[in-house]
């Protein structure tokens, strides 16, 4: 089975090929630039150097939230674009269990964490039982001071601060414990390495989806429709 996958949730951007679990091919970008200008040039490059015809793909790949709301909505228009007249299926692949498909760690628990501004993170928490991640809970909003309260309880455990919001909560409370490491930067940020390797899975499991199908989804509303409905609740008081 040939995956295709790519990230656009946050900052970076990213592209893989995986090939019956082999690893053809990755790109990684941390640059100043849209993804709507770098993505598709990516995946472009990343099929001509493997050598892959976008028809030899059998599953199409996308972390589909959390994240950014462009950029989310950037990679599953990207996807549906490319898959619609393939007839390809889709991994609708969240985020943050990406990050934990990652890690390179055979045991710990991996905290996937992104930021979501106002010292809020979108989190989710995994064990890696002979280095396969098992969720501990469903992708979540809460406030870092939250996440900390959570993470006292796992003292017996090491915990991987992983993703664009490890740095944030490492800063905060990390330093505090000495079960909590920071990520090494070349495996912190989300991967479409990652992104592969949960598609994987899901292949296995049956939960693929059509084009048709496949929809970003969010922890929160985005901000100008939170605005919007805080005036309005305003204006009715």
């Amino acid at each position: 089975m040939k995956i295709l996958a790519i990230d656009t949730t946050a900052s970076p951007v990213s592209a893989a090929v995986l090939n019956d679990g082999f690893l053809e091919g990755e790109f990684f970008l941390n640059v100043k630039t849209t993804h709507s200008q770098t993505l598709m040039p990516t995946v472009e490059a990343l099929l001509k150097m493997t050598n892959t015809d976008i028809s030899d793909i059998d599953v199409f790949a996308v972390d589909a939230g959390p994240g950014s709301f462009t950029g989310v909505r950037i990679g599953v228009a990207s996807v549906k674009g490319m898959t619609m007249p393939l007839d390809k299926p889709c991994a609708a692949v969240s985020t943050l269990e990406a990050m934990a498909y990652s890690m390179p760690y055979r045991e710990g628990i991996v905290c996937a964490v992104m930021d979501a501004r106002c010292a809020q993170v979108y989190n989710a928490l995994f064990s890696l039982e002979d280095g396969v991640p098992r969720r501990l809970c469903d992708d979540r909003a809460l406030s870092i001071a939250e996440l900390e309260q959570e993470l006292a309880g796992y003292g017996d455990c090491t915990v991987y601060l992983a993703g664009d919001g490890a740095r944030l909560c490492y800063d905060s409370f990390g330093d505090r414990y000495d079960n909590i490491i920071l990520a090494p930067m070349n495996i912190r940020f989300q991967r479409a390495y990652g992104t592969a390797k949960a598609a994987e899975a899901m292949a296995r499991e049956n939960r693929l989806c059509s084009s048709a199908q496949l929809m970003p989804f969010y922890l929160r509303l985005p901000q100008a429709e939170r605005e919007l409905r805080a005036r309005q609740k305003k204006d009715d008081q």
